[in-house]
């Protein structure tokens, strides 16, 4: 039996809001919760959404990137294809 910890943080590395589950249970399904949970106060209105997601290769899928759509943030998601086409890229140019 195992616990996961699904964590967002700001560009600072400090926690904004997490959901635990259990070890088993898909990241992908727990994005749109985690982010839910987001909650900073200021000096203007309560923040609840982020203007801008880098996630890794765990959390691309249709319904998570419509939720993100919907809501206007902006998200890059780090996906092995996805660097695999940069290196593939980059060689190309490096090649002329």
């Amino acid at each position: 039996m195992t616990t996961k910890i699904h964590l967002v943080c700001d560009g600072q590395a400090r926690a904004l809001a997490f959901v635990l589950t259990g070890g088993q249970v898909a990241d992908t399904s727990m994005f749109t919760d985690v982010l839910d949970e987001i909650h900073v106060p200021g000096r203007g209105p309560v923040r609840t959404r982020p203007d801008r997601v880098l996630a890794d290769k765990g959390y691309p899928s249709k319904k998570n990137r419509a939720w993100l759509r919907e809501r206007g943030v902006k998200v890059q998601f780090d996906t092995r294809a996805y660097r695999s086409e940069e290196r593939r890229v980059g060689k190309e140019c490096r090649s002329r």
